[in-house]
């Protein structure tokens, strides 16, 4: 019964809306209709005459006011169009038309019809949009007080967004805290400590915590936060893995003894394989990358199920440093699989790989005469593969485009991702001779493969549409972030800018020949109020109202004059 009466408000309001449409048009016909009828009691022919003798006595300096005003006023409103839509991505006038005018006149939202109607496979690619979007713990993030803080000693920039280091906060307070830290002295400190958004107070606290205990999160916070070498901060990590090491041993033999001894002993894991993944890292900056891999495999195989830290990208970038390809396809063999979600690591690093075995005797001239052989076209479906999930990588690659210091967050798929993949890996493509000439003859053919609008993708979902309000925010301001699909003008602002181009060269004329346009404007005029162009009007009136209504009107309704 409920679904009936739904069905039939629906149907009553589709005919409403229907009805409105028509409405409006019989309304401005009938409209015209009157002002025929009433011509004369309203005296319209003495009325335009007086406008006609009116217009006729104005000066050129008028008709210069007038386009002059015209064109500043266009101009105005072309220079905050522009603004808002290099701010926003939308036209200001558009979307105050959609969001106020269209529902006054009857428009229809289809997002809800779409929405139900939408089957099992829409809303499944619609949860993988979502969940593309989602923001990801840069796993080669780099350390803060070591490298950020002394890229903002140098350039007076800062690096690093507000919105990126709150998500950091938020991360650390999910892995280095539990339910259970206000019952030891140092662990409430340090609990305190990571909601602190003043670097200082952080310190300090840590070093108060350390006042009163061995304390591992306590040196990672100084590691990350205020050694200011790589070396000094692999000092504290390792005094971090002495009391990390002890507080995980003696939490794994209570994990079981209650809910409050289990979130404790996964706080202690998650420590553990964040100072150890990290000493990994100080290991590889200072040029000791065998004894990184060796660490970050050993952790791999210890806590094989805690794949939120992508040690495996870590693992990859090791290993393409040691030129160890054998390895690097290894480990790709079991990441990059269809269950596990992709990274521009994972696709980049596949691309290089077969573009290594044809790279070093690729030859464009050559491929256009021969055609492709095999390899060549697997390392050129690699890298169109590689393009369509992250599109933004091959311009920094290519050094089209400036790098910046990575953010602590990426958007996969998005800008940020790709400019963390590119400031690590642009030395593995360059080492492999004839990669990047590869990659720039052949990575722009992707978008001639990827259907258009992006309704659907080629080879992965449709490219989410969210990536640049995102990367936006975990960007830097004095950083151009890279938009893609690029976006068209919104008709509003051509408009405004032919309104504009067209009153400023009327103004320029009327100033520069003021009798020539003073004629041409009195002889506009002068048509504009002839008998015959009125007739011509009113006989399309005639004619529109016929097709109209289809009824047809008296023969002599098309010979009236005004």
């Amino acid at each position: 019964m409920a679904e009936a009466a739904t069905g039939f408000l629906e149907q009553l309001k589709s005919c409403m809306v229907w009805s409105w449409t028509y409405l409006c048009t019989v309304w401005f016909f009938i409209v015209l209709f009157l002002v025929y009828i009433l011509r004369v009691p309203l005296k319209i022919n003495d009325n335009l005459s007086t406008v006609s003798m009116f217009l006729n006595t104005l000066t050129p300096k008028f008709y210069v006011a007038l386009t002059g005003t015209s064109s500043l006023i266009s101009g105005l409103i072309l220079i905050f169009e522009w603004w808002y839509f290099r701010k926003y991505g939308t036209s200001f006038i558009e979307q105050v038309s959609v969001s106020h005018l269209r529902p006054l006149l009857g428009g229809v939202d289809n997002n809800s019809s779409n929405n139900s109607n939408s089957s099992n496979g829409d809303s499944d690619s619609n949860r993988q949009s979502v969940s593309e979007c989602k923001v990801w713990r840069n796993p080669l993030n780099l350390f803060r007080g070591a490298e950020y803080n002394r890229y903002t000693w140098v350039t007076g920039r800062e690096p690093l967004t507000y919105y990126d280091m709150n998500l950091s906060a938020q991360d650390h307070q999910t892995f280095f805290t539990c339910d259970s830290d206000h019952l030891r002295p140092a662990d409430a400190i340090m609990q305190k400590a990571w909601r602190e958004r003043n670097p200082q107070a952080r310190i300090s606290a840590a070093h108060e915590a350390l006042e009163i205990n061995e304390c591992a999160t306590a040196y990672i916070l100084l590691a990350e936060e205020e050694a200011t070498t790589i070396a000094e901060a692999e000092k504290l990590f390792k005094q971090a893995l002495k009391a990390g090491d002890g507080c995980y041993r003696r939490s794994q033999q209570l994990q079981h003894h209650g809910s409050q001894y289990e979130a404790q002993h996964r706080r202690d894991t998650n420590v553990l394989v964040y100072i150890k993944r990290r000493l990994a890292m100080c290991a590889r900056r200072l040029g000791r990358t065998r004894e990184a891999v060796k660490m970050m495999r050993d952790l791999m195989k210890e806590f094989p199920l805690l794949s939120m830290f992508n040690i495996h990208e870590n693992l990859l970038e090791a290993l393409l440093e040691l030129q160890a390809y054998a390895d690097v396809q290894a480990v790709l063999a079991k990441y990059d699989d269809i269950s596990l979600p992709k990274s521009a690591t994972i696709c980049y690093t596949a691309a290089l790989l077969k573009a290594r075995a044809v790279s070093d005797k690729f030859s464009p001239e050559a491929a256009s005469r021969r055609g492709l052989s095999t390899a060549e076209m697997n390392a050129v479906e690699a890298i169109h593969r590689a393009v369509e999930f992250n599109p933004h990588v091959p311009k920094y690659l290519l050094e089209m485009k400036s790098l910046i210091l990575p953010p602590e967050h990426i958007l996969k798929r998005g800008d940020s991702e790709a400019i963390a993949y590119a400031f690590f890996h642009l030395a593995h493509w360059k080492r492999v001779e004839g990669a990047l000439n590869l990659l720039h003859c052949t990575w722009e053919g992707t978008f001639r493969m990827i259907p258009y609008p992006l309704e659907k993708g080629h080879l992965f979902y449709p490219y989410p549409i969210c990536t640049e309000t995102a990367d936006r925010e975990l960007l830097p301001s004095f950083h151009e972030v890279s938009v893609y699909p690029k976006k068209e003008l919104p008709f509003f602002i051509l408009f405004t800018a032919g309104l504009c181009s067209f009153t400023a060269m009327l103004a320029l004329l009327t100033h520069q020949f003021p009798e020539l346009m003073g004629v041409f404007a009195k002889a506009m005029i002068d048509i504009f109020c002839s008998t015959e162009f009125r007739d011509w009007i009113c006989r399309s009136i005639c004619m529109s109202v016929e097709d109209e209504l289809e009824i047809p009107l008296a023969p002599n309704c098309h010979n009236f004059q005004i």
